[in-house]
Parts: structure tokens; C-alpha cells; sequence
């Protein structure tokens, strides 16, 4: 696996000191989601990154995700600092473009990671999380989409070997993708 971390899969074991997981979220960290939430978008703001707005998103979002299985948690110190949502593609925006590398594909969302803990590598490890699930469950690529103002993320999607494929004129998004058959030349030479 491309980063050492412990994935829980039972979630109520007790963490001890210094234990670095990712699991799974569930219906009982939802408060500390959305505080988390809010406390991105409110950075993002002060950074005049106009991705998101304090009803975007939020609390009913990620609940959906957790429902749906979809919503992974990046928790240090029994602290949640970071979330990801992986999902199979089916957003109608993303058949708006024709210029996708693969058709196959697990799609990003709603990636945040608490300010004062950002560059710290937790995207990161999100992310490669997502590369892990998407090579064990046989699909071909990540997308991903973000404000063209967020200059933060496009910077921090190529640098992982996402590469750019389009405008997603509907929602006023840059769409990004990476094959997952570049994902193990990419994290050798960022290892380095």
C-alpha cells in the first residue's frame, strides 16, 4: 500500500496516543464533520476561493455520503482533520464533456482537510486512499472536479499527475483526471 496508515475496519476500538486513522465515517461523526465543514469553507473564503458557501457542504451532504457507504474519515488523536467521498461516477455534469481519458471511474468529492492541519500530506493520503480503492474494485481512473479559482487545488492535483480535461460549463468546474495505471509511477517519484 502507498502510505502507512492503520485502516480500521472496526471502527469502536479505542485509539491510543498517536494513532493515525482512516476509516469509514458514520452517522455519530457528522457533528464533527460539519464543524470541520464550516471551518474550510470559512478558510477558503478568507482566501478568496469562492468554491463553496456555509450551505455547501454541510451536515445533509456528507449524510448522504455516510448512508451510501461513501464517506471516509481521517482521523489523528481520535480528532477528525480530514474527509473524502469516493464514489462511482454518475454526476450528470461529468457527461457534459467528452474529453474524460476513461468511462470507467471513481469520481472525488467534498475533499477537505482542517486548515491548520493542510500541507501536512492528509490530502494526500486521501487521495491515495481512493487510487487503493479504485485499482481493488477494478476501475480505471479518478475524477475530480474544483472552482477554477482554487488555485490551491489545481496546483495540488497536478502535482499528484492529475491532468486536466476540461471545463464543466454547468457547474463552473475544471474537471481533472488520472489514470490509476499512473498511480504507482507517480507516488515512487513523490516518495523521493
Amino acid at each position: 500500500m502507498w502510505f502507512a496508515i492503520l485502516i480500521e475496519t472496526n471502527y469502536n476500538r479505542k485509539q491510543k496516543a498517536g494513532d493515525i486513522v482512516l476509516v469509514k465515517a458514520n452517522l455519530h461523526d457528522l457533528n464533527e464533520i460539519d464543524y470541520l465543514a464550516v471551518k474550510v469553507i470559512k478558510d477558503m473564503q478568507q482566501a478568496n476561493i469562492p468554491q463553496w458557501t456555509l450551505s455547501y457542504p454541510r451536515r445533509d451532504h456528507y449524510k448522504k455520503d455516510i448512508m451510501k457507504n461513501r464517506c471516509y474519515i481521517y482521523k489523528e488523536f481520535d480528532r477528525i482533520l480530514g474527509v473524502i467521498t469516493v464514489q462511482a461516477e454518475d454526476d450528470p455534469p461529468y457527461k457534459t464533456i467528452d474529453t474524460w481519458l476513461s468511462h470507467n471511474s471513481l469520481v472525488i468529492h467534498r475533499l477537505i482537510v482542517h486548515p491548520k492541519h493542510q500541507r501536512k500530506g492528509i490530502a494526500k493520503k486521501l487521495l491515495f486512499y481512493a487510487f487503493y480503492l479504485g485499482e481493488s474494485t477494478g476501475y480505471d481512473s479518478i475524477k475530480i472536479d474544483t472552482h477554477p479559482d482554487n488555485y490551491k487545488m489545481e496546483r495540488f492535483l497536478v502535482k499528484l499527475g492529475f491532468k486536466s480535461v476540461g471545463y464543466l460549463k454547468t457547474i463552473n468546474r475544471d474537471a481533472y483526471e488520472k489514470l490509476l495505471e499512473e498511480t504507482n509511477e507517480t507516488t515512487r517519484s513523490m516518495e523521493k
